[in-house]
């Protein structure tokens, strides 16, 4: 019963914790950041009473019946043009996950076919990151040929996300992985500037836990290109993006307070924001004004030397 029991808890932590990260991280790159807040604490409190609790008559599953289910192999697929690709992995246990396969067919020939490593068997295969079931093909650089994206989720409360991106080298005939960690956030991928390519909208994680609490952190916009087997930064190229990002970290900052938070993680990222807009003068006046509490001497220079390092101040 007690294994039974560990098991429930994993589940419901591991379960409901990653939905809010996802939620979380939609709101970060630009859409209902302070409803997302709210309704992340909410659903904490909702974890902790039901854990406060004892949970023993609720847990009829035993262990044996949890660790004894045959291993299901699954694929995730996508295809655009000439080229086809497809991700296999097996499930033996939940949570984990090992031989997981990439094949890629260009022209009607498997160009790539490799067993992908793993930092650890709980990376889990996720496809896109807004469809499970489909792998992301698509022309990312406007070369005419399409890559291929491999999404991870390294499992756990709210961390991590990483993608593989393959690129087809027409020289040497070959498939070359990119690699791009997106820490407890993910990406939207979207065609920003009308150019018929697609952008990676994301958020800077490096503000995580900064300042605050993982619920209480606030998170810069972060836009990524991809070109040539390169991820590029163009954040600062997309002014209007960042300038509503950054009202909507204030508005949160303000309802953060409301609630009995300092809010200091929704500051730190509205500052972040600003400099990006080179308007860095005006985002410390603003603060200055906004946090009066007793550590803000010690808060501002911490902030100051933070954004030195994380290169928004220059």
């Amino acid at each position: 019963m007690i294994s039974a029991l560990a098991i429930f808890i994993h589940y419901l932590t591991a379960t409901v914790l990653s939905k809010i990260q996802y939620l979380r991280y939609w709101s970060f790159v630009g859409c209902c950041i302070k409803e997302v807040y709210l309704y992340t604490k909410r659903i904490m409190k909702i974890i902790h009473t039901l854990l406060s609790h004892s949970l023993m008559g609720l847990v009829v599953l035993s262990a044996a019946t949890v660790f004894t289910q045959p291993t299901k192999a699954e694929t995730i697929t996508g295809e655009l043009g000439n080229v086809r690709a497809e991700m296999s992995y097996e499930k033996p246990e939940e949570y984990k996950y090992k031989n997981i396969r990439l094949q890629i067919v260009r022209g009607g020939q498997t160009v790539f076919n490799q067993l992908l490593s793993q930092d650890n068997e709980y990376d889990r295969p996720i496809g896109d990151l807004t469809q499970d079931d489909k792998l992301p093909v698509l022309d990312l650089d406007g070369n005419k040929e399409p890559e291929v994206i491999a999404d991870f989720f390294t499992g756990g409360a709210h961390c991590c996300t990483y993608s593989l991106i393959y690129r087809y080298d027409r020289k040497s005939q070959k498939y070359i992985q990119t690699r791009h960690e997106w820490g407890n956030g993910g990406y939207i991928l979207k065609d920003l500037n009308q150019d018929g390519l697609q952008e990676f909208n994301s958020r800077d994680d490096s503000f995580a836990y900064a300042f605050s609490s993982y619920a209480a952190s606030g998170y810069p916009l972060q836009i990524w290109q991809y070109r040539q087997g390169k991820m590029i930064d163009v954040t600062r190229r997309y002014p209007k993006l960042i300038a509503s990002h950054a009202s909507e970290l204030w508005q949160t900052y303000i309802q953060a307070q409301q609630q009995g938070d300092d809010g200091k993680g929704f500051l730190a990222a509205y500052l972040a924001d600003k400099y990006l807009l080179n308007q860095g003068q005006d985002g410390w006046q603003r603060l200055q004004k906004a946090y009066k509490k007793s550590d803000r001497n010690k808060y501002f220079a911490d902030l100051r030397k933070f954004l030195r390092e994380t290169r928004y101040i220059k």
